[in-house]
Parts: structure tokens; sequence; C-alpha cells
């Protein structure tokens, strides 16, 4: 296993265009993942959101002790931030974009903070969707905070994984 990249890949019962559309469409997107955007995704742009639903610090820190890192301080924005730059966007193939990882994390700096890579790629296959999601740049990000990123990211894919499987298949 790679400390530089997080890969989770799921099948999907849903046509690939399904799966696409909840990907690329902005407000669907943040049904799923927990949080709303401002406007489309659109290749090259930046696009900016605020989180939604609870989000319980004392949960982050337990789970971050658990696995063995120091917890540091959450910064749970009350106002919308950049969410993500989108990178490319492959109708029905492949959509990717670069962020902050665990950017709630209050030791991020925004300004200077290397991003991570986020890939979504699509396949069809027998009964619906081959969804894989690739989280790479893990090396980039400063040494202080690189354990902690990465393992609030794996075990968030974990959780995006269930979230988009749910939403897509619903129908």
């Amino acid at each position: 296993m790679s400390s530089n990249q997080i890969e989770k890949s799921v099948t999907l019962a849903a046509p690939v265009a399904r799966v696409w559309h909840a990907l690329t469409d902005a407000q669907e997107f943040g049904q799923w993942f927990g949080v709303a955007l401002e406007g489309p995704f659109i290749e090259g742009a930046a696009i900016r959101g605020t989180f939604i639903g609870p989000l319980d610090v004392a949960v982050i820190e337990q789970y971050q002790r658990q696995a063995g890192v120091t917890p540091a301080p959450v910064n749970l924005p009350q106002e919308s931030t950049t969410f993500c730059t989108v990178q490319a966007m492959e109708p029905e193939r492949y959509f990717s974009f670069r962020w902050i990882p665990f950017g709630i994390d209050a030791q991020a700096d925004p300004d200077n903070e290397p991003t991570t890579l986020v890939e979504f790629r699509l396949a069809p296959v027998a009964g619906g969707t081959q969804l894989t999601i690739t989280e790479s740049g893990f090396d980039d990000v400063p040494a202080h905070r690189r354990a902690r990123a990465f393992l609030m990211n794996t075990g968030g894919w974990e959780a995006q994984i269930r979230n988009v499987k749910q939403y897509v298949e619903r129908d």
C-alpha cells in the first residue's frame, strides 16, 4: 500500500450515464458528498462550497487518536470556501479535481498548501458501472500534516464510496 495514494473501487448497480451525472452535476455531487456547491463544475475553474450536516469535532479527534496520529485542531468553516479546482472532464469516463487534503485541519495553510489530485474513473460492467476513486499527491503534503491527511481522507473515501453507491442505486 502506498502512502502517496488512496484508491477505492466499487461496482454500482447504475448505468454509467447516471453515475457520471451524480459525479459531475454540482448539485447532485453535493447531495451525496455533503457539501453545498456554488455553481457548476467547469474544467479549469475553482468551485466554492460550504460543508453541510454535522461534523463532530470530538469524533474526528477520537478517530485520529485510535488510528495512532496526533489529533490536530479542526477548523470548520462557517462560510463558503474553495472546495476544489476542476482539472479534467471526459464525459462518462473521467473526472478529476485538485483540493487541499483534509482541508478542515486547522494546521492547513489554504494559501500555500499543496493540493492532491482526486480522480474518478468510470467503466461499464455487467449490471452497472465500475467506479474507481484515486487521490494522489500526499508525498507533497507538509510532513506535520501528511499522516493525518492520508488517514482522514482514506476514511473519508470509504464513507463517500458508500454514499455515492446508496445515492445512485436509490432510483
